[in-house]
């Protein structure tokens, strides 16, 4: 199911129903979900208002009753961010300048299918950064708040010094330095605050920090009243922001206990205690704290993640207990191939993290391919057994545009499973800079995998039951492509995707119809009453020996034309209307059936009908998500069972979801229902044909 949030709510001010529809058609298909409303009147549009709140309002530039200035006017008036539209055809310069000055952010040549897609997306994208900018800003304000009201009740001394000066400072800090109130200590350097034994020690750091260099973490020296006490104090250093400027968050803390043993329980906080590396909180702290640093544009840093290859097996040979002394053995074995700037840590189980600074792409690649030959190489002797194992390595460099921790454990994460993915024992490393040659690269070899399942039946073919509600005679049955691979099935949306932009559906199609119709012989020849609905691309509608050469493949299995239902979705059916009602015209010529998926998903889906003969109609997924929740979709349900009855079509509902849904179906009167619920695909057991 598409999530909520992806739907995008469309409203089009377009005086032409076929001309919203064909937009709607182009963002659907190209895998864009639309929630689209039509607005032809100021009154429409106002009534649109009231219904939803668009995300995108796209303006036909040629609208007799709205233009683009009024529309803005009228968005602008409710206070709402939306984005605002102009297309057109053949727009030229003084149309663009005039629609942009007029309140639209962006102009899109309406006839343009990529141009009217990545328009769409770009200012979707656009609206939901800034709605996310927004939500952080008041976010932001919100900690801002709490963090000043923590500070004010902190037992701990905090000051914050910008430029050596204090810019704030807590009460508790107020307190230990004999003060009354801030403003005693506003314009104070905070070398006031430290005694002249250490003053010049301390005066070196302030000109080395203000050269950009980190700060120790922890300073020993001794503090200065105002009243010319002295006191042994341990200076804590952080960094941080005060009202947008930078600064240094420093906490001085008396010194009631051995400075050597304090910096030892810190240290043992951010270690584990299993390996002796760092643990997964300070390697993430130090992860942001890289992040931040590649913002700032630091270059050459990374992340390596490294995981044991096999580990199960490994930990059935050694056993659990023995577990902790493998993992340290490990440990000790990747210290001992790093640098001294290079944080190793533990972050789960079994997974190591290595975060890596002033090493290039070509210096991390490196690193990781002698990291894995250490431990190829490597024989750990735990207990009484001798282990050799592999490790794979996945890595991401940290550059401006991935700079977040979370991204780049993500991106590493992907890395790895890649590496893992394809065999284990090797290094797979992401750049950001490179990921568009990878993707040519990646589109290269799936377009070999597919020609090369074209070419070895190397295709697989899964039925999934369409169950009826009115009890219509024989069985019915959807069918599913996978494709094989070297480590399992591939489902479609993984391949089918490239193959469509690569023109292998044509071929791909022929072949899931030859091997359907012999599917079909075989349940015949059993006694089984079979009917399939067989997907079909719109490249496809384009071959003009497609329909001789399903009758000749029909005539040569001696079977029935009606064993076949053609679908197509609702959408591609609109934007290829004259061959794919040539198409379904020829069905009807050599009784196969035709169906629509998705439908109702247009502004007027049963408008189409006139234009095309069409048996079946799929209820488009979206109404089906949380049913029994939804009136509103139930309503509509209703309503389109009714038409379509009232047409001579039955209908079809997709990915019903449990047992309430199908209650809800039977009194909405759909024909026929389909989905895991009811029973997971399975795969055709029979011999492929070329």
């Amino acid at each position: 199911m598409t999530k909520p949030d992806n739907i995008i709510k469309l409203l089009l001010v377009d005086d032409s129903v076929d001309d919203a529809e064909q937009t709607i058609s182009i963002l659907r298909n190209g895998g864009i979900a639309v929630r689209p409303a039509r607005a032809s009147t100021d009154i429409e549009l106002e009534a649109a208002f009231e219904q939803q709140t668009p995300d995108i309002i796209i303006v036909d530039v040629s609208s007799k009753n709205l233009s683009i200035k009024q529309v803005h006017d009228a968005a602008e008036r409710g206070g709402r961010d939306i984005a605002l539209i102009g297309c057109g055809r053949g727009l030229n310069e003084e149309a663009i300048v005039k629609a942009t000055r007029d309140g639209a952010r962006a102009m899109m040549l309406r006839d343009s299918h990529e141009h009217v897609q990545m328009i769409v997306r770009r200012e979707f994208e656009a609206l939901t950064m800034r709605r996310g900018v927004r939500r952080l800003e008041a976010s932001l304000r919100e900690s801002e708040r709490r963090c000043e009201a923590l500070l004010d009740s902190s037992r701990d001394p905090i000051a914050f010094v910008h430029e050596g000066m204090h810019v704030r400072a807590n009460k508790a800090y107020l307190e230990m330095f004999a003060l009354d109130d801030f403003e005693d200590v506003e314009s104070m350097s905070i070398l006031d605050m430290i005694a002249p034994q250490d003053a010049d020690d301390f005066k070196a750091l302030l000109k080395r920090l203000s050269k950009g260099e980190k700060p120790p973490q922890r300073l020993n020296l001794k503090a200065q009243r105002t009243d010319g006490s002295t006191f042994d104090a341990t200076m804590e250093f952080a960094e941080a922001s005060y009202e947008g400027e930078p600064c240094q968050q420093i906490t001085f803390r008396l010194q009631a206990v051995d400075p050597n043993l304090t910096q030892e329980i810190e240290a043992m906080r951010s270690k584990d205690l299993v390996t002796d590396l760092y643990n997964r909180q300070y390697l993430m702290t130090q992860l942001e704290e890289a992040a931040a640093r590649a913002v700032n544009g630091k270059t050459d840093q990374s992340l390596l993640l490294i995981e044991p290859d096999n580990f199960k097996p490994v930990l059935d040979t050694v056993g659990l207990g023995n577990t902790d002394v493998l993992l340290g053995d490990m440990a000790t074995l990747l210290r001992k191939h790093l640098g001294d700037a290079d944080v190793a840590g533990r972050i789960s189980e079994h997974t190591f993290a290595v975060l890596l600074t002033n090493h290039d792409i070509e210096a991390t690649r490196k690193l990781g391919d002698k990291l894995r030959n250490a431990f190829s190489e490597r024989i750990f002797e735990v207990g009484k057994q001798s282990i050799n194992l592999t490790v794979s390595i996945g890595a991401a460099l940290i550059g401006e545009k991935n700079a977040n921790a979370a991204t780049v454990m993500n991106l590493a994460t992907t890395s790895l499973r890649s590496a893992q993915g394809e065999g284990g024992n090797r290094v797979n490393l992401i750049d950001p800079s490179e990921q568009d040659k990878a993707a040519v690269e990646s589109t290269r070899r799936w377009i070999e995998a597919i020609d090369h399942a074209l070419a070895n039946n190397g295709f697989v073919l899964y039925y999934q039951p369409i169950i009826s509600l009115h009890g219509a005679e024989g069985d019915f049955y959807e069918i599913l492509l996978r494709m094989a691979g070297p480590k399992g099935e591939i489902p479609p949306a993984q391949f089918l995707p490239i193959a469509e932009r690569n023109g292998r559906m044509p071929a791909i199609d022929r072949w899931v119809i030859a091997n359907a119709i012999r599917a079909i012989a075989e349940r015949e020849r059993a006694g089984n009453k079979t009917t399939f609905f067989v997907k079909l691309t719109p490249q496809s509608l384009e071959d003009q020996t497609l329909l001789p050469w399903i009758a000749q493949q029909l005539k040569t299995a001696r079977q029935r034309g009606d064993s076949l239902v053609f679908e197509m979705p609702e959408s591609k059916v609109v934007t290829s209307l004259k061959p794919a009602r040539a198409f379904a015209k020829g069905l009807e010529q050599i009784h196969c059936g035709f169906a629509l998926e998705q439908f109702g998903s247009g502004l007027n889906s049963f408008q189409l009908l006139k234009h095309i003969p069409v048996n079946y109609l799929k209820l488009d997924r979206n109404y089906m998500a949380d049913l029994p929740k939804h009136k509103e979709n139930q309503e509509k349900l209703k309503e389109l069972c009714d038409q379509a009855r009232h047409a001579g079509k039955l209908t079809v509902a997709e990915f019903v979801e449990d047992a309430a849904s199908m209650s809800i179906l039977f009194t909405c009167g759909v024909n026929f229902v389909q989905g895991n619920f009811l029973q997971e695909p399975e795969k055709i057991l029979s011999h492929a044909v070329a």
